[in-house]
């Protein structure tokens, strides 16, 4: 039991990855140990999930590949040498993968040498859970979103008093030795706007496979470890009204009612206590917008110097 819920927890702070078998696309994200594997793959419409311990690994070893004798940590490693490259964006010409897809069960071919011999392997998917769905990807998307959105604000935020203090070199007589990098003041809502109309559109349209970029998978990972250290400390006090999230499935129903509580917290715009630091430093007002301009002392006229020379 041990190991199956260290399996979960290592799961959970993979970052998805892009992944082609044959002609379809998934993300996917796997984590081997020698007590077994879990791989969780989906194909932005599904979600399958399997996992499988040393037992489950040494029977289906010996069904598929009669004329091999190895311990089973031997095919543990030879799997995790097969996908880890594949989650990585590395490919290897000598291995073959193949999947058969239905809305219940993907199941996925292998194909490669092990010793010198031939080596085969099925990886047996069923449909995942609603609870892993929300545990792996919808929980972490929100708060990613969460994230980006209070980064954007004090990014906004830092604009505003950019421009701020440029206004104030000017109004001190200061001139740029180049026009060229002359700026416009920053205007959050036609930002915002510009962005809808002109970059979303491309970004809807680059496909299923581009859904984690590396800044993002960096992101996902960051945000897991906030969500295991924050289940591990909930474990510990023994606090019996927080469910821990490796426990039975939730409800459906449940787990919706959670999800909209959490999508709610979004017009608040506060940042989470278990984000991390990098992300911002110090909580800011709603909108940079709506924001006083930031007063700015007269200075002396003076002859230029510096920056503006």
């Amino acid at each position: 039991m041990e190991g199956s819920e260290d399996l979960d927890s290592s799961l959970l702070t993979q970052p998805w990855a892009s992944v082609c078998f044959g002609e379809s696309t998934f993300i996917a994200k796997a984590c081997f140990r020698e007590t077994g594997y879990v791989l969780l793959i989906s194909d932005l419409s599904s979600v399958w999930y399997e996992r499988a311990d040393t037992d489950v690994v040494g029977k289906r070893s010996k069904e598929l590949n009669k004329r091999l004798t190895a311990h089973v940590s031997s095919f543990l490693n030879r799997l995790s040498n097969l996908m880890c490259p594949l989650l990585e964006g590395r490919e290897s010409d000598a291995n073959s993968f193949s999947c058969q897809q239905t809305s219940s069960k993907l199941t996925i071919h292998v194909k490669s040498e092990l010793s010198g011999l031939p080596f085969y392997w099925d990886f047996h998917c069923p449909a995942a859970a609603v609870e892993m769905i929300s545990h792996h990807l919808v929980r972490p998307l929100i708060r990613m979103s969460l994230a980006l959105q209070y980064q954007l604000q004090e990014l906004a935020s830092l604009l505003v008093q950019k421009d701020a203090e440029i206004e104030d070199y000017r109004e001190s007589g200061a001139a740029l030795s180049r026009g060229r990098l002359r700026t416009a003041p920053f205007q959050e809502k036609s930002f915002l706007q510009k962005f809808v109309d002109e970059s979303l559109p491309q970004l809807c349209g680059a496909g299923d496979g581009q859904a984690f970029t590396s800044t993002l998978q960096h992101l996902y990972t960051a945000v897991a470890r906030q969500e295991t250290r924050a289940t591990q400390k909930r474990h510990h006090s023994g606090d019996a009204e927080t469910p821990e999230l490796t426990s039975s499935p939730q409800p459906a129903g449940e787990a919706m009612d959670s999800l909209v509580t959490l999508g709610s917290q979004q017009e608040k715009v506060e940042p989470p206590s278990d984000l991390p630091q990098s992300l911002g430093a110090t909580a800011t007002p709603s909108s940079p917008a709506q924001r006083a301009r930031l007063p700015v002392s007269k200075a002396k006229r003076k002859k230029a110097k510096g920056l503006f020379g």
